[in-house]
């Protein structure tokens, strides 16, 4: 059964699943973070059939994400690159991952993120791009946007508890 498209909502969460939110989309996605690029090295990482590998390239190269970038003429052969686009999903790759380790991963992280300049394992911690304060749920609120059909006036979320 196809699940419903989420093209006609006005939400960028939805938006996004129309682009990466079917599963293999994102596990593609992450494995060129990871530095795959190949066609074949995908479906021998993935473990996935070549129709839906080759159904899944074509819609992330449709939607901008990956770039296909020859590297053989005879035969025609390519590799998968993420473009500025597919870049931008590293945050939520990365948090994705970093629920999976806390929630769903019982022998511990599988992979962990090093920054290079110091050498320590690194997590997220969202800060306020204004102040460098460090975000949770109860200290920020949904307000409506720019591309917003809610007047301003109206409330997008309860007020927080506490």
């Amino acid at each position: 059964m196809r699940r419903k498209s989420f093209s006609d909502m006005n939400c960028s969460v939805a938006q996004t699943l129309e682009v990466v939110g079917e599963w293999w989309s994102l596990l593609i996605v992450r494995d060129c973070f990871l530095g795959v690029s190949r066609f074949d090295d995908f479906q021998e990482r993935l473990g996935i059939s070549r129709n839906i590998l080759t159904d899944r390239l074509d819609h992330l190269v449709d939607r901008g994400v990956v770039a296909r970038v020859p590297y053989q003429d005879h035969p025609v052969r390519n590799d998968y690159r993420l473009t500025d686009k597919g870049r931008d999903l590293w945050m939520v790759i990365t948090a994705m991952r970093e629920w999976g380790d806390r929630w769903e991963s019982e022998a511990g992280a599988p992979v962990v993120i090093e920054h290079r300049a110091c050498g320590h394992t690194v997590t997220l911690v969202p800060t306020c791009s204004a102040c460098g304060e460090v975000l949770e749920l109860r200290s920020v609120r949904a307000l409506p946007g720019p591309g917003s059909a809610v007047r301003p006036a109206d409330p997008l979320l309860l007020p927080a508890r506490d």
